[in-house]
């Protein structure tokens, strides 16, 4: 079905809609603080299920308002304020927090968080620029930058219809292990399109933006081309932003104690060379369903399935209506169509918060497996499956805003991968899950401090076991090959092919000057130590940047 027919299908009933907010971007700073205060409450939002981001900003200010303030230290009254300004027209007047007390030729920064705004009955409009201006040297001697200029605004109209656009110009240039990795998939970490700059930089274009509405009370639409996320952990190995915006179409019922998410995703290949070296740029559809219950006042289950599918550049490439169903399971849509063609997987995830303290969460993935081979043991190619299993630990040992994460993510050999790269779980020649691929183990360990208002400190620890492909070897890491062309049938384990073991250490300050304008310091140490030992490498840089109204950028793989 060709895709106008669904805008045909987003467009009808505008006339009926209720108040509509506008989503909260994914940044892992302000995400982390969002989630922080989950936790100190004991019970969950009532407004919105954690695993499902982004969030609507409505949604996050309501659930700061029934937030218990008499256990908050003075950074998480300065940290709520700061989520109060950045969504000021859900605050209701609640908080005088936003009006700057020195507008700027009395229109500009009239709110602390915008450069511009408007709020009339009928429109209400907010607009910002984009800056990121950052430069840094690497052990080799080569010096590092990023320069990205840009606009962001949002608004809504009647206050029916939000939207929302975020559009940047980028240059980059990224540390060795990067670019090496640039040249494996052919993609920019992140990017669409790219194009070269200078001696080894990367010029790219980005630009995100979506209108959204609420049909009832309780089921909301969006349409529009940016990014979406299922999971509570650092790592997400059903839905991750690693991957470059992508047109899609979101349905989310929110109802009693039930989220259920269906989003109907356009993509393509990209500019991944494949094994011919032939450059291919075709389109792929991906199909989610995502199903989360609060069981408990404090505890969360959810289920998912998903499917990729694609046709040859020879074929119509047509989204076929069935697929339109939003709560048929995908496998009896094969079936009737007379297709298996389709790249399916299923999981679950959950979280169980506890003693104000402690967040518990975790993910199960299955792309294919066979009771008897798994219980056989014998190292099935297809038993394709992972699991990932996190704890986070907030005002740790009674150190007010001192917060600790943990979490292990194991992902084995050819999960995500399917007959060709067109019906791989990935998008533009990037993984839509964990950026590692698969046929890897991996421990985190985070440790965040805010000591200070306006200063929070960050470090990262990262140890990865990874197995990789050779060039003309497929031992099921690169999920960008065909399943078609592994090694063996049997005796297939993580860490097979080329065994090697990554080491990742990054040490952060932020400290924010204005509302949204930070200034970061980052050290970063990374090791890889490879079966090959010309493939084994190391470095070290060091990073300063100024940015404004933009997240922080990281390279963790």
């Amino acid at each position: 079905m060709n895709r106008h027919i669904i805008y045909f299908f987003f467009l009808i009933s505008v006339s009926s809609l209720t108040a509509q907010s506008t989503y909260i971007p994914l940044d892992v700073d302000k995400y982390n603080l969002i989630d922080r205060y989950e936790i100190k409450n004991g019970a969950f939002n009532q407004e919105y299920h954690s695993a499902v981001k982004p969030y609507l900003r409505k949604d996050v200010i309501s659930a700061l308002d029934h937030l218990d303030k008499m256990s908050l230290s003075s950074s998480d009254t300065f940290n709520i304020q700061y989520l109060h300004d950045d969504n000021i027209e859900w605050s209701n007047g609640t908080r005088a927090y936003s009006s700057s007390k020195k507008p700027v030729l009395k229109h500009i920064y009239k709110n602390k968080a915008d450069f511009y705004a408007v709020n009339e009955k009928d429109f209400d409009l907010h607009i910002s620029p984009v800056i990121y201006f950052g430069g840094g040297i690497e052990k080799s001697g080569r010096n590092l930058f990023i320069n990205t200029r840009g606009i962001e605004l949002r608004g809504t109209i009647d206050n029916k219809v939000g939207f929302y656009s975020f559009i940047t110009d980028n240059q980059y240039q990224f540390p060795d292990y990067t670019n090496v990795r640039i040249k494996k998939y052919a993609a920019v970490p992140g990017a669409n399109f790219w194009k070269p700059f200078k001696e080894g930089g990367y010029d790219f274009f980005t630009a995100r933006g979506y209108i959204t509405f609420n049909f009832t009370k309780h089921i909301s639409t969006q349409f529009g081309h940016d990014k979406n996320v299922i999971g509570d952990g650092y790592r997400s190995l059903i839905l991750s932003d690693y991957a470059g915006a992508n047109p899609f179409w979101k349905l989310n019922l929110n109802i009693w104690k039930l989220n259920y998410q269906v989003i109907y995703n356009f993509m393509n290949t990209g500019q991944y060379l494949g094994p011919t070296q032939s450059t291919q740029n075709e389109k792929k559809y991906n199909v989610f369903h995502y199903l989360s219950v609060n069981v408990l006042k404090n505890l969360s289950i959810g289920v998912f399935e998903t499917v990729t599918y694609g046709y040859d550049s020879t074929q119509t490439g047509a989204f076929d209506i069935s697929y339109l169903n939003p709560i048929i399971f995908y496998r009896s849509i094969e079936g009737n169509l007379g297709s298996s063609n389709g790249n399916a997987i299923l999981g679950t995830n959950f979280k169980w918060n506890f003693l104000n303290h402690f967040s518990l969460y975790g993910q199960m993935v299955l792309d294919e497996f066979k009771l008897s081979e798994i219980t056989s043991r014998n190292g099935w190619w297809a038993n394709k499956y992972g699991f990932q299993l996190g704890l986070k630990y907030i005002d740790a040992f009674g150190l007010k805003n001192l917060d600790l994460q943990g979490e292990m993510n194991m992902v084995r050999p050819y999960t995500y991968s399917h007959s060709k790269s067109q019906t791989s779980y990935t998008h533009y020649g990037q993984m839509l899950a964990h950026p590692m691929g698969s046929n890897f183990q991996e421990l985190v360990g985070i440790i965040r401090f805010q000591p200070f208002k306006r200063i929070s400190l960050s470090s990262k620890v990262i140890y990865a076991n990874i197995g990789l492909d050779t060039q003309n070897s497929n031992w099921g890491q690169n999920i960008l090959l065909p399943y078609t062309s592994r090694e063996q049938d049997y005796n297939n384990k993580i860490g097979q092919g080329v065994n090697t073991n990554i080491y990742y250490l990054d040490m952060n300050i932020s400290y924010m000057v204005k509302h949204n304008l930070f200034l970061d310091l980052k050290q970063v140490y990374r090791k890889e130590v490879s079966q090959i030992a010309e493939l084994s490498n190391n470095t070290y840089y060091v990073t300063a940047a100024i940015r404004l109204n933009i997240a922080a950028k990281n390279h963790e793989y």
